[in-house]
């Protein structure tokens, strides 16, 4: 039986997501989830709305939330989208700013997502190659935002972690059109700023960032993110949201998540010392590890037997996330290697002694 799909989506992949095993007993990570719980005010917050807010519509502007991280970035709350995740900000911003034909560039390797929103949206698509050092040339960037409607870039870059200069994305602001920094992982950064790039003239306005509350705040279980960009856009970018896209008990919980920055600093701590004694140690076994302003380790074995390392710490139950990426810029044409989330140091304790069965067995 046929049904009436569209040919774009039928011929696209889509984006495919981390494992998310159901049962107990796994050591996670996969997918850069924060391994300690949210603050408890979240969760007298979700207690809260669950029992006196579900039987009406949400405030559709989720206004609270909007004056709450306002505050935070020093900024008016007109700045602030409220979002279904901030992939949802994502797709917000392509619905808003692209037509069929436009062109959207990001660089490669980094989050694919970028291209099955280009690809739903019947948007063109061109990747910044980023060379063995995680840079790309002047030259390409030149000629790239001379063409490009939207270029998306993570900062801190996933899966590498590294962190681009203002001076280096501002290279990338489109001569017509608006660059996106998606800010994922901005808190794990070695400086995290509060939304300063928006005032810098080099970017005249045209600039849209993106946050989570999944990683830093503990609540990727909620979906909730926020873009923070000019009024002006910003009001257009709310007629091309969902009516109701932030439901009543995640407005609640990420309004008291980054309501409460003690609870989330004391949690990004922990996670930054035990990324410096990861670091230590898989160099110890052989490992290059990229220096990471995320919640992640981007690594590579001297072995280069990646899948295999992959494989062996799956059968002893430790997610790790091995991502490949080819044509990526790189001599050989092509980089895999092994994404590991900063867990605690007890699920990391596990990974060490899991990855050294393994690299026994290679």
């Amino acid at each position: 039986m046929s049904f009436p799909v569209r040919n774009t989506i039928c011929q696209i992949p889509g984006y495919t997501p981390g494992e998310q095993p159901q049962e107990s007993g796994w050591v996670k990570l996969n997918t850069n989830e924060n391994p300690y719980p949210p603050s408890p005010r979240v969760v007298e917050a979700i207690q809260q709305a669950a029992s006196s807010r579900l039987n009406i519509y949400p405030d559709a502007l989720a206004t609270p939330f909007r004056l709450a991280a306002a505050e935070l970035f020093d900024l008016d709350p007109d700045w602030i989208l409220p979002a279904n995740g901030s992939d949802e900000n994502l797709t917000v911003i392509v619905r808003t700013v692209c037509d069929s034909g436009h062109l959207i560039a990001y660089p490669y390797p980094s989050y694919v997502l970028y291209e099955a929103l280009a690809q739903i949206q019947d948007c063109r698509l061109e990747r910044l190659l980023l060379n063995e050092s995680f840079a790309w040339s002047p030259e390409d960037a030149a000629d790239l935002r001379k063409r490009s409607r939207l270029f998306f870039v993570p900062n801190p870059n996933s899966p590498t972690g590294n962190v681009w200069r203002a001076d280096l994305l501002a290279q990338l602001l489109p001569d017509d059109g608006l660059l996106v920094l998606d800010e994922a992982y901005a808190d794990f950064m070695d400086s995290p700023h509060r939304g300063k790039l928006l005032q810098d003239d080099r970017f005249d306005r045209r600039l849209v960032i993106t946050r989570t509350l999944s990683k830093s705040y503990s609540l990727a279980g909620i979906r909730f993110g926020f873009s923070i960009a000019h009024p002006d856009l910003t009001s257009q970018m709310q007629k091309a949201k969902d009516s109701y896209n932030c439901d009543a008990v995640s407005i609640a919980a990420a309004t008291a998540a980054i309501q409460d920055q003690d609870w989330m600093l004391s949690n990004r701590a922990k996670i930054l010392a035990t990324r410096g004694r990861l670091a230590t140690a898989l160099t110890d076994l052989g490992f290059a590890v990229y220096d990471s302003q995320a919640n992640f380790i981007w690594t590579q074995h001297v072995s280069g037997r990646h899948h295999s390392i992959y494989l062996g710490l799956k059968q002893r139950r430790v997610l790790v996330r091995y991502m490949t990426f080819p044509r990526a810029g790189l001599n050989d044409g092509s980089m895999d290697g092994l994404r590991i989330t900063i867990g605690t140091d007890q699920e990391i304790d596990q990974l060490l002694t899991a990855l050294q069965e393994c690299l026994t067995d290679l």
